[in-house]
This record gives structure tokens, sequence and C-alpha cells, in this order.
């Protein structure tokens, strides 16, 4: 797990280069997607089942506008990675301020605005009857460090992209690590319900931003900043966003997926049907960490030799990639399918005096949740090389069909099919719809990953 530089991206075997890369970042995605499946096991339990549906539905804004900041750091980081492949120091760190500016701009603004409609805002998400008052005092406080999530998603891609992994990871860890440890104090001892929920999740992100800001002004930093890299330049801001669009379409695209679930399966079964899904979806985010983590270390990699012309190692790179990432993404597979109903029951409160109506919403959770899960992953071994191959076309700067083949799983497939199949097959018509996608969408992308190599890499394909 030890950082290397810049350089070493292109000269170091591509096997070991890439263990270096993506274990970092596959530990830093664990702690943080452990970080949010105990915070909600946190607040299953301590609040309750509603409290758990309430931050489902506010996660899709928070994380979109958070998302801002990823967009611009992975739109920029491909920048960097090209240059200093191409020994474009300068380019470098003029994109690197140009990506600060944006981020503060742009993610501001939205911050501004998420605040005036808040009250639009929740009920398109979901946030009906029991869930709205708690998903507005979720909501609220949590927006406030919203900018300081995105300047972390943006800087964490930077690190990387440097070389640095070792240091990314511990900015990943340091926020999940952080609102562990406030959900102990604010939620349990402290008794402040779903405001104690918020201010850990917020402290948190202040304190990846302090740790992200040490490490760019030490001397482990390739990237020092003068005052003038911050003056944003056209052309870089215009690179930067047509491919940081394809991480912001995504991210957009998933935030439509919530607002249409949340509302799709509270017609079906109310607030308790949303609790279903929040489990999933902790589920979604938790269990494909180490497919997630192989992602995060094979994008400087690729970037790196595809800048500096070394394509029979950006060949080695992709099939690498996709074989690491699916055998991870199979044992994972196993494991969800082994024991589902083990897993819901982590969310559930089983204290005793609990309400009837929380005891009731309890047992549909544990009843649904299983069948439910299964669909969901399904599909889960063969996922591998949809994302690689959407993130190799983003890591040598070709957004177009980056952002195409980004799109196609929940944009193309997904949506079309939940808004068709639960009229004719009601709650299996809703769980069915995420394999099928996966399917659909693998197929299409290694249709396109295997022209590409052919054309531009110049490598005989297998």
């Amino acid at each position: 797990m030890a950082n290397v530089s810049a350089t070493a991206l292109g000269s170091e075997p591509i096997g070991k280069l890439l263990v270096k890369q993506a274990v970092p970042a596959s530990i830093g995605i664990l702690v943080m997607s452990l970080n949010v499946l105990v915070d909600s096991i946190f607040v299953g339990n301590w609040i309750g089942s509603i409290a758990i549906a309430a931050i489902n539905v506010v996660l899709p804004v928070s994380f979109f506008i958070g998302a801002l900041g990823m967009a611009i750091g992975i739109g920029g980081s491909s920048i960097i990675s090209r240059a200093l492949g191409a020994n474009d120091r300068a380019k470098a760190v003029n994109t690197f301020g140009n990506q600060i500016t944006l981020t503060l701009l742009v993610t501001i603004s939205m911050v501004v605005l998420g605040l005036f409609f808040v009250d639009s805002l929740i009920p398109a998400f979901g946030g009906k009857g029991d869930i709205f008052a708690p998903a507005k005092i979720y909501y609220v406080i949590v927006l406030y460090g919203i900018p300081f999530l995105a300047l972390c998603m943006m800087g964490n891609t930077v690190i990387r992209a440097e070389g640095k992994p070792r240091f990314a990871m511990i900015a990943m860890i340091i926020p999940s690590v952080g609102n562990l440890l406030m959900d102990y104090v604010f939620i349990y001892l402290f008794d402040w319900g779903m405001e104690g929920a918020a201010w850990a999740t917020t402290i948190g992100y202040v304190l990846c931003f302090s740790y992200i800001l040490y490490f760019f002004r030490s001397k482990h930093s390739e990237l020092k900043l003068g005052a003038n890299c911050f003056v944003l330049r056209f052309s870089i801001i215009k690179e930067i966003g047509a491919l940081g669009f394809v991480t912001l379409s995504r991210q957009a695209t998933t935030s439509v997926v919530y607002l249409l679930m949340n509302n799709i399966l509270f017609g079906l079964g109310g607030e308790a049907m949303v609790a279903v899904y929040a489990i999933i979806g902790r589920m979604l985010m938790f269990a494909l960490f180490p497919v997630f983590g192989v992602t995060q270390g094979f994008l400087p990699i690729a970037g790196f030799n595809y800048g500096a012309k070394k394509y029979d190692r950006v060949r080695k790179t992709i099939n690498m990639a996709i074989l690491y990432a699916a055998l991870l993404a199979t044992v994972v597979f196993v494991g969800l399918f082994t024991f589902p109903a083990e897993i819901a029951s982590l969310f559930l409160s089983s204290k005793e005096g609990l309400p009837e109506s929380e005891l009731a919403i309890n047992a549909f959770v544990l009843e649904h949740t299983p069948l439910a899960m299964r669909w969901v992953f399904a599909a889960t071994p063969i996922i591998a090389l949809q994302l690689i191959g959407a993130a190799y076309f983003q890591a040598i700067g070709k957004a177009v069909p980056a952002l195409l083949l980004t799109l196609t799983r929940q944009g193309f497939f997904f949506i079309p099919l939940i808004l068709i199949l639960p009229k004719y097959y009601g709650e299996l018509g809703v769980w069915t719809s995420f394999a099928i996608a996966d399917v659909l969408a693998t197929l299409v992308t290694g249709f396109y990953l295997r022209r590409e190599i052919k054309r531009t890499l110049n490598v005989p394909v297998v």
C-alpha cells in the first residue's frame, strides 16, 4: 500500500501497480461504506426504521451536490494524470487550481438553492407521511457540510492522480471514523436523535477536508499552487466540464433513480417498503467496495500510460482490472445470496417496548428484503466489465463514449424498466429491473470496449 511517484505509474509492473493503487482505494471505500452501513444500523437501532428511510430520502440530494466535487475531481484528475504522463507539470498545476475554484463556486451556489427549495425537494424524493419531519431535520444540517464533502471528493481524486493512494485512503477513513464516533456521542449518549446523526455526518466532512488541506500544503504533494492557478481558464474548465459531466450525469441519474424508486415503492408498500430500499441502497454502497476500489485504482494508471503513449501497458491494465474486479464481485455475490435475512436484521431494532407500528414495519422489512437483495445483486459477477469499460473512456479523455456508457445501466435501461415492470409485476418488477439492466449494460459496454481497444491501442484482441 506504499505510495508511488507519478512517474512510477508508467514503469512498475502492471499487476503490482494495480494492487498498490486498488488496495488503498478499496480500503478507503470499505471504511466509507462501513460508515454508511454502521451509521444506518445505529440510526435504525437507536432512532428507528423511519429514520433510515428519512436518510435514504435525503441522500440523493446531498450526494448530488457533493458529487459536483467528485465530477470536477475526476474530470480534472484525468487531465492531471495525462499531463503528468506527458511531463506537462504546468498544466497539471493549473488544472488543480481551477478545480478548487470551480468546486467552491458551484457547490456553494447549489447549497443555497437546496436550502431555498427544501420543502419541495424532500417530498419529491419520497419524504412523505411520517418520513418528512426527520428527513428535513437531517437534510438542513447535512447540507451545511456539503461544500466540505465536495472539496474532499475533488481533492481525493487528485491525490490518487499524483500516485499517492495511501494518503487518499486515509482521507476516506477519517470522516468515516469521525462520523461513527460522533454518532455514538450525539445519538446514544446525548440522545439528539436525527440532529445528532446529521451533525455527526457534517463533522466527519470537516475532518476529512482538514486532512486533505494538510496533504496539499505538505511536502508530500507534487502540485504546489501559486495564486494565478486559481484564475479560471476557459480551455481547462471546458475539458474538466466535458469529462466531469460523465460523473455528474451518473450521480444525477442516481438521484433520479432514488426519486423514482422512493415514490414507486411508497405507492406499493408505504414507509416500510421505502425502508426495504434504504437497506438495499446501503448494501449497494457497501458490498461492491472492492470492485469500486479496483476501478479507482485503474483510472490513474490507464490515464498516465495513455498520456505517455504506452498502449501495451494500457491494455494490460484493462485486462487485469477486469479480472481482479470480477473475482471480487463474485465473492460479494456469494455472500449476499447466502445471508440476506441476517443482513437485513442488522438494521432493525430488537429492544423491548417498541410500538406496534415499529414492530409491523420491522416484520415487513424482514419478510421482503431477502428476495429484493437476491434480485438486485443477481448480476454482480459480470458488472466489473461494465464499470472498468466506462472508466477507461473517462481515463483517456474521451468524454462522449464515457458519458454514454456511464448512463447505459441506469439511464437507458434501468429507469425505463422500473417505469414499466412494476405495473405488471408489482414489487417483483422493481427488483428484477436491477438484474436485467446490469446484463444489458454489460453487453453494450463489452462491445464498445473491445472495438476501442482494436482501433486505438493497436494491440491484437484475444
